[in-house]
């Protein structure tokens, strides 16, 4: 005689599932999209190095810094400017980003660097990671994504 699950064990199990397979999808249309970018850089195969490693990809990394005061991630804040992949040493890639603040004193810029570089620094196949912080151009509420003004109520 086979068993079988009772309903209640089969609801606490499909869900995770699902979210599961949802992140594995999630991940690889990320990758095979962005891998399709003139912006991507391919990387040497092996065992902790990505296919490749491209602006889209440090990009939605740096969405999990959250600004402090505003509780907007960095990215929809509008402020990374510029995201570089170059070559490195061992076969992995260097990340160079320019960043702004939303004002030249702000209070947060300290913790929003070290947040940034630790983000990055995380992803498989990046080795040295440089954070720069510019003011020119100076930062503007009109370089937000559309997603950032509305979780800030700014329409």
């Amino acid at each position: 005689m086979s068993e079988s699950k009772q309903p209640s064990e089969l609801q606490a199990t499909e869900p995770k599932a699902a979210e599961t397979k949802a992140a594995e999808l999630s991940t690889v249309a990320l990758e095979s999209a962005c891998c399709q970018t003139p912006t991507c850089e391919t990387l040497p195969k092996s065992s902790d190095a990505p296919v490749g490693l491209c602006e889209d990809k440090v990009r939605e990394e740096l969405k999990r810094v959250i600004d402090p005061e505003l509780f907007v991630n960095i990215v929809d804040l509008g402020l990374i400017y510029v995201v570089d992949i170059q070559p490195g040493e061992e076969g992995k890639q260097n990340v160079n980003v320019e960043m702004t603040m939303t004002s030249p004193m702000c209070p947060a810029g300290p913790q929003l660097v070290a947040n940034s570089r630790q983000v990055v620094e995380e992803i498989p196949g990046v080795g040295v990671v440089d954070i720069k912080v510019v003011m020119d151009p100076p930062w503007t509420p009109d370089k937000m994504t559309e997603d950032a003004r509305d979780q800030l109520g700014i329409f």
